[in-house]
């Protein structure tokens, strides 16, 4: 991303209400302990594609409607029984029964997955045998600001004993796989990067294990500790030795905050990349992020120097007395104690993390990779899009470092600014073919006459209407240099021109 181009008026952003979600964390007695079930999200799908999940949803308005016809025995709103209940019939088949779940008839599953009014309907008429007595609600989550809408999860609980059931994945549209595992097994598996699961889904995980074995495997009693307890959101996990920490900046719309990462062992050695933090409430969140950790902190890493990664160093110096690692370029903004280059190989305890100097967005922008993936910075975006200041970027030698990283096929990415990236090599795709058709239209713009870069920008422009025409202005400007400094392009007191004209 980047903070926002001299003279560019954008408008106001307003953060909406967080959208109320579900999810069922649905547990039995298998035959070496108590299993969880998971679902591995279709990668069709917008959030999380290729994660491993709990099954849920969120809470519809027809949802309401159904209160009076489902009794809620536990902590959670209503409308979020009903929700629950509604996805457990959509996605599982099946309906709460107590202290077990019970089937329901396939031609009424496949109603209600075309239309959510069937399952309000099927409530009223009495097609469904529902006992909500069994589910608990264990734990309550607000997602994290990384964009403009937020979601309040409600985990609820289900413990079915030792019934067999094996859901199918037959006329699902979320979950291509299902499957029962021990919450110690699939937090290894996630540990040892096999496998992606939803950040909220690990951390509730870690805290059923610790729980659980805390109360020698009994889940009856682990579910009535979380229920009195709520445990809520403490950290973030995007990937073992990756923690997130959003920090509050002054960075481009929509993106309001700027993610600092704690990356690392997280039992050794760890440092803190882009604490962008300016107000003294950041420094603290991010000082309690290091406290809990269970490692050392040995250094502050720049990603680059642009106003919404570096933060107030006084701040930072107030919170952590430690050295300070950057480029050779953000080395002149900030002192640096220890230069990195590129390929050079940073030991975080039992973690190896390479340096890839990956100028183009700014001169001097640091990307780390690890079999956990690729700290991004602002080589690309979870929200919003990536700026490349016409000064100081180079929209080609962006796009090399894009395809560089491309060929990298790193796990997961990691960006400065929005959620993780779940498919990284799609996202790069996208990111390289759109960057170079829109240099190849700017370029052909000026092939055909144009000379101004309003001109220009209308034209590059004219397939994106909602474009900011200061921001596509900018960008434009910064296309026109990049084709000038490879010859393609050149400026003259009548305007830009072909380079060889």
């Amino acid at each position: 991303m980047s903070e926002v181009p001299q003279g560019v008026n954008l408008p106001a952003f307003a953060r909406k209400p967080p959208r109320p979600t579900v999810t069922l964390t649905l547990t039995r007695d298998g035959e070496n302990g108590v299993e969880v079930l998971l679902g591995r999200r279709a990668e069709s799908m917008r959030a999380f594609p290729g994660y491993w999940a709990f099954p849920g949803g969120g809470v519809s308005r027809t949802d309401h409607e159904g209160e009076s016809f489902v009794q809620n025995t536990t902590s959670g709103s209503t409308s979020a029984i009903v929700a629950i209940v509604r996805e457990m019939t959509e996605e599982l088949g099946v309906v709460p029964n107590g202290t077990s779940v019970s089937s329901i008839d396939v031609e009424l599953r496949k109603n209600i997955l075309e239309d959510k009014l069937a399952f309000i309907g099927a409530l009223k008429e009495g097609n469904m045998k529902i006992d909500t007595s069994g589910l608990r609600h264990i734990s309550s989550r607000t997602t994290p600001p990384f964009g403009p809408v937020q979601f309040e999860n409600t985990f609820f609980h289900l413990h079915i004993g030792d019934q067999e059931f094996n859901p199918s994945t037959d006329l699902q549209t979320e979950f291509t796989a299902l499957e029962w595992m021990k919450p110690f097994e699939m937090i290894e598996r996630w540990k040892r990067h096999e496998i992606r699961v939803a950040p909220p889904v690990v951390t509730l995980l870690m805290e059923v294990d610790r729980t659980l074995n805390h109360f020698k495997g009994d889940m009856i009693q682990t579910a009535q500790d979380l229920a009195v307890r709520q445990p809520g959101r403490r950290s973030i996990l995007f990937a073992n030795g990756v923690e997130v920490v959003p920090v509050k900046t002054a960075t481009l719309p929509p993106a309001d905050h700027t993610n600092a990462y704690l990356v690392g062992d997280p039992e050794g050695e760890f440092v803190l990349v882009d604490p962008a933090c300016r107000m003294r409430e950041g420094m603290e969140e991010l000082a309690e992020a290091v406290d809990r950790h269970s490692g050392e902190l040995v250094a502050i890493l720049f990603t680059h120097s642009h106003g919404d990664h570096i933060g107030d160093m006084d701040l930072l110096r107030e919170a952590f007395d430690v050295p300070i690692w950057g480029s050779e370029y953000t080395a002149k903004s900030v002192h640096c104690d220890r230069i990195l280059v590129d390929g050079e190989i940073l030991q975080l305890g039992n973690q190896e993390w390479t340096v890839l100097i990956t100028p183009g967005h700014h001169p001097g922008h640091i990307c780390l990779h690890s079999e956990a993936g690729l700290i991004a910075g602002d080589m690309v975006a979870g929200i919003g899009t990536i700026l490349i200041p016409p000064g100081t970027g180079d929209m080609d030698v962006y796009i090399e470092q894009l395809k560089r990283l491309e060929k990298i096929e790193p796990h997961l990415m990691f960006p400065s600014h929005g959620p993780v990236i779940p498919l990284p090599n799609k996202t790069l795709a996208y990111y390289i073919k759109h960057r170079m058709e829109r240099h190849q239209r700017v370029l052909d713009a000026v092939k055909s006459g144009l000379k101004t870069v309003s001109e220009i920008s209308v034209q590059a422009y004219a397939n994106t209407p909602d474009a900011h025409p200061g921001l596509a202005q900018d960008q434009t400007l910064a296309h026109l240099l990049s084709h000038e400094r490879s010859q393609r392009v050149k400026q003259t007191d009548q305007g830009w021109i072909r380079g060889d004209d």
